[in-house]
């Protein structure tokens, strides 16, 4: 007969010795998350472990999507990369067209449903290098890595669109159907810049998009993307260092 989770828990906690992993062990367990296969206390089982733990902490718990803590820092390397490449990279903001009145008209529960099924449209709607994070709320962010300024909005329409045709079923009645606004940046090439420039430039353009109506996509032109003043400074800051190297 297979041991329950917390046999196994108590089991591999009395094997680590004088760490207490249980906690560790039980969130996992909880999550549905694989527990080390590795023999409990050695070195490749806490390895296995730490690596699970990472990963959980990673995610959004809903939806599966990376969450807002993992999408920042993999903004913060695409615009390190961007920098020293000078490649196109584009980050999409999107929000669900008047989610509120699904919770207020359906219950939560339903909400809860549209917010996963909006992510499942999003994961498919693009490349699998590309980063899809739920941001927060009704809120989702996608980084698009070498998405030239000709792609790009062809990628954000294709996002709109996914998600304009997915039907939700909330297990009575009709299948509900939402829509999304989408909002775009590039970053700036060859420049230092910083998470939260990127992201409020890419949020201007979802605000445009929520004026002028909902359920349509808003990208910043490449060619005339501003550089800050703070973005000076850091690219000059860069420059000085390398200077005195």
């Amino acid at each position: 007969m297979a041991s329950s989770p917390s046999h196994r828990v108590r089991a591999d906690e009395a094997a680590s010795g004088s760490l207490a992993v249980g906690k560790a062990l039980q969130l996992l367990a909880h999550a549905g998350m694989a527990l080390p296969d590795a023999v409990p206390g050695t070195r490749e089982w806490l390895q296995s472990l730490i690596d699970a733990l990472c990963e959980l902490s990673s995610r959004d718990p809903l939806t599966g999507l990376v969450n807002r803590r993992s999408f920042e820092l993999g903004l913060a390397r695409e615009l390190d990369r961007v920098a020293r490449s000078g490649e196109s990279a584009l980050v999409l903001m999107i929000d669900i067209d008047h989610f509120k009145r699904v919770n207020d008209e359906h219950g939560h529960g339903s909400g809860d449903l549209v917010l996963q099924a909006v992510a499942k449209a999003l994961a498919a709607s693009v490349r699998p290098m590309d980063t899809v994070a739920r941001f927060g709320g009704e809120e989702f962010a996608i980084i698009l890595p070498n998405c030239s300024p000709a792609f790009g909005p062809t990628v954000a329409e294709r996002v709109r669109r996914r998600v304009k045709a997915t039907q939700v079923d909330l297990g009575h009645g009709e299948p509900l159907h939402v829509t999304v606004s989408v909002g775009g940046a590039f970053a700036p090439q060859w420049v230092r810049s910083s998470a939260a420039l990127w992201i409020e430039r890419a949020d201007r353009q979802l605000y445009q998009a929520k004026a002028q109506g909902r359920n349509r996509v808003c990208i910043e032109p490449a060619a005339i993307s501003p550089v800050s003043s703070e973005e000076k400074g850091m690219l000059f800051a860069a420059l000085k260092h390398q200077d005195e190297s």
